[in-house]
């Protein structure tokens, strides 16, 4: 199907967020001067600007222009208690206090305790830690690699695992010459990559058998989000990931489950429990590190020893891994969902619900076809996560992102573009049309974000 132009209609929602954020526009034109198009993560620079955040508590923002914004983004799904949450924030201002916090170069008891959490609440065997969720995918592919003494790496098409080389290949949909995610999303990489990057599509089970009956004994590992991040917030078939594992130990390959986003989302520890299965490795970050930077590859004694001395692959994990606040935060955020679990997931996966039904609701009142990913399956039963997407016609369900973020299937710049300024024209802050809720959000948020999906369809329509 043809996709609509929005040209006209993302025209004049940006003169209008223009107009109602001066300050904001006068940042983004002082922070070019010196920054490459103002910032330096090209995803929260949306057009024409940002919002400039002076302050952020809870489920709420508030920029320079003063305006208090719901946000749904929650640090790229990071803050599962919402923002600077004063479990957190009130044990570091402690450590300051004390003369404790800042980087010393040596380890410290934090880490050993934040490691055993790990372990502990994960069933890893050991653990290693970094400052990235790409650091940590980075460095699983370099253990997969040394370990097996092989060079492909395999991953799902549209699965998001940062910015390092094994992982910028079959990113981004692009339809010419029907390539879809056969291409590499980035220059200045060695053309060798994109000969050892094997993609695959999520959710079939087929194709992956395919794929390592053809190559399985030159393979190192298969890479996956077991819950679709950028893709689609897709969570993957129980039969899918059974398939996943008995192919890689049938191969020799290593599993690792990328679970960045995933990992203490569901519950206090990995999304791979709730389906029964134990990966190779797994890379965590986000919600690990409550706020600060903290990443960490955790699984098998035996790969990972090959990070220790003597054993070759240089996981050196950089000058701020183990950062004695960092490590704090961690221990602190573990502590508090292992004690709490029974509050806090139910609270957010039921919120999750209703946001999703809300948004779904909201559009089909205005008459525009809208459709919320991020519900669970038979193995995870409840999810604070959810995309909005805009099918071109009712039919099958979206189950991977050659689904998702197929222009020929789902209307992705009205996703991606026209409804998060839309939204940020009523005060809401979106990632995709939503993004994750968190302890500190509300049924009224919620209640709030189902009216400004209103309104915002209300403006879709009437372009149409």
């Amino acid at each position: 199907m043809q996709a609509r132009d929005h040209s006209s209609l993302l025209s004049s929602l940006s003169q209008e967020y223009e107009r109602r954020s001066p300050r904001s526009a006068t940042l983004q034109g002082e922070a070019r001067c010196f920054q490459i198009d103002g910032g330096s993560h090209t995803l929260r620079l949306i057009h024409p600007f940002p919002p400039r955040i002076a302050r952020a508590s809870g489920a709420w923002l508030e920029d320079e222009d003063g305006h208090r914004i719901l946000d749904f983004w929650q640090g790229h799904y990071t803050n599962i208690l919402g923002h600077n949450p004063p479990e957190i924030t009130g044990t570091l201002a402690e450590a300051f206090a004390s003369g404790a916090g800042l980087q010393t170069g040596f380890t410290d008891r934090l880490q050993v305790e934040t490691a055993e959490l790990v372990c502990r609440l994960t069933g890893a065997e050991r653990v290693r830690f970094t400052t990235s969720g790409a650091l940590t995918t980075m460095y699983a592919v370099l253990l997969a690699r040394a370990f097996t003494g092989r060079d492909r790496i395999m991953k799902v098409g549209g699965g998001w695992h940062g910015a390092q080389p094994w992982a910028l290949k079959g990113v981004e949909f692009d339809n010419r010459d029907h390539l879809r995610f056969q291409h590499m999303d980035t220059q200045g990489l060695p053309v060798a990559i994109a000969e050892e990057v094997l993609v695959t599509r999520f959710n079939d089970p087929e194709m992956l058998a395919a794929h390592f009956r053809r190559y399985g004994d030159t393979v190192a590992c298969f890479i996956l989000e077991p819950f679709l991040g950028a893709g689609g917030f897709l969570p993957a078939d129980p039969g899918y990931l059974r398939a996943a594992r008995e192919l890689a130990s049938r191969y020799g390959a290593v599993l690792i489950f990328d679970e960045v986003i995933s990992g203490f989302r569901f519950h206090a520890g990995s999304i791979a429990a709730l389906y029964g299965i134990q990966p190779d490795l797994t890379t965590y970050g986000k919600i690990l590190g409550g706020g600060m930077p903290v990443a960490a590859v955790a699984g098998r004694a035996d790969i990972l020893k090959l990070a220790g001395r003597g054993g070759g692959v240089k996981f050196s994990g950089g000058t701020y891994s183990g950062h004695p606040a960092s490590m704090l935060a961690a221990r602190t955020m573990l502590r508090h969902l292992e004690a709490n679990a029974a509050a806090v997931y139910p609270r957010v996966n039921s919120l999750g619900e209703r946001a999703r039904r809300a948004v779904e609701a909201a559009f089909a009142s205005a008459g525009v076809h809208a459709v919320c990913t991020g519900y669970g399956n038979d193995a995870v039963l409840g999810s604070s996560l959810g995309m909005v997407l805009f099918p071109h016609r009712e039919g099958p369900l979206l189950r991977s992102p050659e689904d998702t973020r197929n222009p020929e299937t789902c209307d992705v710049v009205l996703s991606d573009q026209v409804l998060q300024l839309a939204l940020l024209l009523e005060d809401v802050h979106v990632m995709h049309g939503l993004g994750s809720l968190s302890t500190a959000h509300t049924e009224a948020d919620v209640e709030r974000l189902a009216a400004a999906c209103g309104r915002a369809a209300e403006r879709i329509r009437a372009s149409f």
